[in-house]
């Protein structure tokens, strides 16, 4: 770091002139170009690279005044040696000082320590310089793009999944039951969370996002089987426990496979997995509550939803009707037979 001393001014000097004669001397100055066939030479003009090398070459150094004149740098001029800044970068014309951190440890919440950043050390820092601002990058910033996202799309995808099940079963009920459960399998999600130290974060979400797709397609399996016990003229608890039973090892399979596969994952200690160890968890203790959803409350909620049928019948009729009745997939089947008679 230079400083000039009052003679300096005196002399014409100012630190930018200074400054310039030092860089041209030890790093250099151009001194000419010309073209050689379909290169352009540039010619450099600095000190011998063992004056280079020493720092008395700067102590002695002869700079030049407006007027011509010969000074030695130690004349008009002091130095400290100390680390200067690699670049300067700017934002939007302004200059920009980037902090970047690590956590230590990575299962601390980056978002919480930013929340007592902006709660606790910002607004001191600015009391004390009123003309910085401050902006949050990184991880930060990829949260916030991703939370935005969510808020469009998430509803999107679940009025898509809707509809395609719908369709699928020609029912407005059995989608509605199915999309239920997926808050409760968020039950999961936070006691593994909870269990393993580690906070919700941006991979979580991605995570319950797989989860929601495998729940789903689980349930989707219970229904299928529901519905074609039931055009099989099967009554409708008969129907109900025997979906349950027959779908039983296919659904406990899949899940149990799914947890002994991301098992490793979980209980890796590398900081490389630390990452993408919420993801993990996400899936992993969501599809384990997911599965006893699927088998117990998916049932109970297909026998709520037959009982609420039946009263609005019986308020539109005047008659109580009985479980298989109300159920679309017996209507659909009278409706076939209907078209199959005309």
């Amino acid at each position: 770091k230079i400083k000039l001393k009052d003679n300096a001014y005196l002399l014409g000097f100012s630190l930018n002139s200074v400054m310039a004669q030092v860089r041209a001397a030890f790093f250099g100055a151009e001194a000419q170009r010309f073209q050689r066939g379909r290169d352009e030479i540039r010619v450099w003009v600095r000190y011998d690279i063992s004056e280079r090398k020493s720092i008395k070459s700067l102590d002695e150094m002869q700079l030049q005044t407006p007027s011509g004149q010969r000074v030695a740098f130690q004349e008009i001029a002091t130095y400290e040696i100390e680390r200067g800044e690699v670049s300067i970068n700017h934002i939007y014309g302004k200059r920009e000082i980037k902090v970047e951190a690590n956590l230590i440890n990575p299962k601390e919440s980056a978002s919480a320590i930013l929340d007592d950043l902006k709660i606790d050390f910002i607004p001191k820092l600015k009391a004390k310089y009123p003309s910085i601002e401050t902006l949050f990058e990184g991880q930060n910033r990829e949260s916030d793009k991703i939370a935005k996202s969510a808020k469009l799309v998430l509803p999107i995808v679940l009025m898509l999944i809707y509809i395609v099940i719908a369709f699928t079963f020609r029912s407005y009920s059995q989608p509605v039951l199915l999309i239920i459960m997926v808050p409760f399998s968020l039950i999961g999600v936070g006691w593994g969370h909870y269990l393993h130290g580690f906070p919700i974060n941006i991979l979580s979400w991605l995570g319950i996002i797989a989860l929601i797709g495998i729940m789903v397609n689980d349930g989707l399996v219970l229904i299928q089987k529901f519905n074609i016990n039931l055009k099989n003229k099967m009554l409708f608890d008969d129907a109900l426990i025997e979906a349950g039973k027959s779908r039983f090892r296919a659904i406990f399979l899949t899940s149990i496979t799914t947890v002994a596969g991301l098992a490793p994952l979980i209980f890796e200690t590398s900081r490389q997995a630390q990452f993408l160890i919420p993801m993990a968890i996400a899936i992993a203790y969501g599809i384990t509550i997911a599965t006893f959803l699927t088998l117990l409350t998916l049932p109970s909620l297909l026998y709520v939803n037959n009982t609420v049928k039946r009263f609005f019948k019986w308020l539109w009729t005047g008659t109580w009707p009985t479980k298989e009745e109300v159920e679309n997939a017996i209507l659909e089947l009278e409706n076939e037979s209907d078209e199959l008679d005309i």
